[in-house]
């Protein structure tokens, strides 16, 4: 892991820039008003800059700081491709090639978590793991009693660091309240702190698994491989092949990147219902097709627990905007937190930022695209204090749903699928459909 931050101090060295860097651009902009440039252009620059300041810090560490920045997806896509650019490609590189531990290192957690007999568990294991992430790394092995198994192990001082990238972290909301005022960083940042102490901790992370995995057992569209063993930091699930959802966006047909888009959509919003729970790391590499067409699901670190599914009030916004009746959206925003007091929306801009989520679930078949996306958004692509992006609050209560749903446009958009998408969201979201009889959806929403 020698290219990236790790210790504490670098990391902390690194978060530290940010405070710095802003107070530097805002004395920069008081000269440039001294020198005749008008208040509204200094302050566009001054945001610009900060937000590359902080796409940069963010993009550059792994852990809490990564986590916040993949929270916040929901802004980065109205900021401008040259600012996080670099950032989304940072990103990329730390999911997708984090450096692995070497075997010495991973003889020793074994050591220490299983015994010096840990070998005795398995007929055989490879040294030389097949996936590495944020926290921990993947190897395969055959258990004891001969079932192909999938090993995970957690870096040893994957908590702290998460842990103490949040105590640095928290000390940024000046900063992202310059850059988006309507946001309640410090309860997003705690809504995270909370959830990444969860995803460290593996039995918690084998319950959730094993929940999925028994729901889903001899399903028709889905399979969830079941957990042999756990600790706190080793995790043994069974072993599952298939075909990564990143090759079928890369490379397969239209048909087969159609089916595993609408499986794609119909496990996240069926699995708060039957399990309770949902899904809340839905990126390609997590997902699997298999030979006899089912969607293979991986990682239940990150859950968000459900146990009343998806909220009636979620139902009934997304069928009210279909509708046309924004007033009743703003209002309903309002009370669930996502415009915070004195904050005043524009209708027609929010409209505009809303449709990527929606607009699929108004009619009843639908194709994504890059292009498609690139166009929504379009109107939300800059930083003046007008814009609507930067007014909106992201609540607690809907930071992984709000993680889960921009991730799953995002995925869907680089599978370019075409599918029924409405129908899940009828079967699955209460509150979509009028079931309300003769009262008006004002009236209901209240009610709710």
């Amino acid at each position: 892991m020698s290219d990236l931050p790790r210790r504490a101090v670098t990391r902390s060295a690194k978060l530290a820039t940010l405070p710095l860097g802003f107070a530097g651009r805002a004395a920069l902009g008081l000269g440039k008003r001294i020198g005749g440039k008008s208040a509204e252009i200094v302050a566009e620059e001054i945001q610009q800059r900060t937000a590359e300041q902080i796409f940069k810090v963010l993009g550059e560490l792994k852990g809490g700081a990564m986590k916040l920045g993949q929270a916040l997806s929901i802004f980065e896509a109205a900021l401008p491709a040259e600012i996080v650019g670099p950032y989304r490609a940072t990103l990329t590189r730390l999911q997708d090639a984090a450096p692995p531990l070497p075997t010495s290192a991973v003889h020793k957690v074994l050591t220490e978590q299983l015994g010096p007999n840990w070998r005795d568990h398995f007929l055989s294991f490879d040294d030389q793991p097949t996936a590495a992430a944020s926290i921990g790394q993947v190897h395969k092995a055959v258990w004891h009693d001969g079932r192909e198994a999938a090993v995970k192990i957690q870096y040893p001082g994957a908590g702290k660091a998460l842990l103490g990238d949040f105590a640095q972290l928290a000390r940024l909301g000046k900063l992202f309240g310059a850059l988006l005022p309507g946001l309640d960083i410090k309860a997003v940042l705690a809504e995270l702190r909370e959830r990444i102490a969860e995803e460290l901790d593996y039995l918690r992370e084998a319950e959730a698994q094993h929940a999925f995995a028994l729901e889903f057992h001899n399903d028709p569209d889905f399979h969830v491989p079941d957990v042999i063993a756990a600790n706190e930091m080793v995790l043994v699930t069974e072993w599952m092949d298939g075909t990564p959802l990143s090759r079928i966006i890369t490379g397969g047909t239209k048909d087969e990147r159609d089916h595993a888009g609408l499986l794609f959509v119909r496990f996240l919003f069926c699995s708060p219902a039957r399990v309770g729970m949902l899904h809340a790391d839905p990126h390609p590499g997590n997902f699997r097709m298999l030979p006899n067409g089912k969607l293979g699901i991986l990682d239940f670190g990150a859950v968000n627990r459900m146990p009343d599914g998806y909220p009636m009030v979620f139902g009934q916004l997304t069928r009210i905007f279909n509708q046309g009746d924004m007033g009743t959206v703003v209002n309903g925003l309002r009370d669930e937190g996502f415009i915070r007091p004195g904050i005043e929306i524009d209708h027609d801009a929010l409209r505009g930022f809303l449709a990527p989520y929606v607009e699929p679930t108004a009619v009843e078949e639908f194709t994504f695209s890059r292009e498609w996306l690139q166009d929504q958004f379009a109107s939300v692509t800059d930083l003046r204090p007008t814009n609507v992006v930067r007014q909106l609050n992201l609540p607690v209560s809907y930071v992984l749903i709000h993680r889960v749903h921009a991730a799953g446009v995002g995925v869907l958009c680089q599978l370019g699928a075409t599918a029924r998408f409405r129908d899940e969201v009828v079967r699955w979201v209460p509150g979509f459909t009028d079931d309300t009889g003769d009262t008006d959806d004002t009236e209901a929403l209240a009610a709710t």
